[in-house]
């Protein structure tokens, strides 16, 4: 059975086998009011898309810089960088968010909206597991290549920027898209502090149409739709930057 079997019989156990009187007309595009809850719905991509790129691009620049260490011959280092890594991978992501939102104004005597907490507590969140994806990369390259940019001069920052970083991106991407959707899923715990991105404004609208199971399917739906749009888009990108075979 293939998956749009798959899909047509779930479709029909949802749809037929059960006494549920499904209320989809709070969703109906061809009514006033459901082509407004729909609008509604879909404005929370802007949120959702927004807070996770931002904390994509933190956490990538911030789990490079905590990989480092771990690549050096120094003790010390490689210790901080472990204290690092297994903290923050030791933390859930919900606390994290809380703890950054009611916690770090309190601490650092500074105003946080909702939409910069959610990027910080998901960069923060992150950055452990990106850590360790540039780790594994940057040591799946070769001592041969190391060699070869320290024969030519390069001093150590120069050997990654030119050699090294960009042999070891074409490793990662794989798994540099797949903490992408998983920062994109993390992404709908934001909605307990109030931004108003996909899954809370589902929410908000559950409350005022009393139907939850039409409108989290929908929100299912948007969900799936950004994800499938994010992997296609890595499989793109592989193939455009792909090592020609010789």
């Amino acid at each position: 059975m293939n998956y749009r079997h798959l899909c047509l019989v779930s479709l029909l156990f949802l749809t037929g086998c059960s006494d549920y009187q499904w209320g989809w007309y709070v969703l109906d595009p061809s009514t006033e009011q459901g082509l407004t809850n729909i609008k509604f719905l879909i404005a929370g991509f802007n949120d959702t898309i927004q807070v996770s790129l931002l904390s994509m691009l933190f956490a990538m620049t911030i789990g490079l810089l905590i990989a480092l260490p771990a690549l050096s011959d120094s003790p010390v280092l490689k210790w901080i960088n472990r204290v690092y890594v297994e903290v923050i991978r030791s933390i859930p992501v919900l606390v994290l968010l809380l703890w950054v939102y009611y916690g770090m104004p309190t601490l650092l005597d500074v105003s946080l909206n909702h939409f910069w907490a959610g990027v910080i507590a998901l960069t923060i969140a992150e950055s452990a597991f990106m850590a360790e994806v540039f780790r594994g990369g940057i040591q799946a390259i070769s001592r041969g290549q190391h060699e070869a940019a320290e024969s030519l001069g390069l001093n150590y920052w120069q050997k990654m920027r030119l050699v090294i970083l960009p042999q070891a991106f074409r490793q990662i991407l794989p798994p540099l898209g797949n903490q992408f959707v998983y920062i994109l899923k993390m992404s709908s715990l934001v909605s307990v502090i109030g931004l108003s991105d996909l899954t809370r404004r589902a929410n908000e609208l559950v409350v005022n149409e009393y139907l939850p199971l039409e409108i989290y399917t929908f929100l299912v739906l948007e969900y799936l739709v950004l994800i499938l749009l994010v992997s296609q888009a890595v499989r793109w990108l592989e193939k455009r930057i792909a090592i020609p075979s010789h």
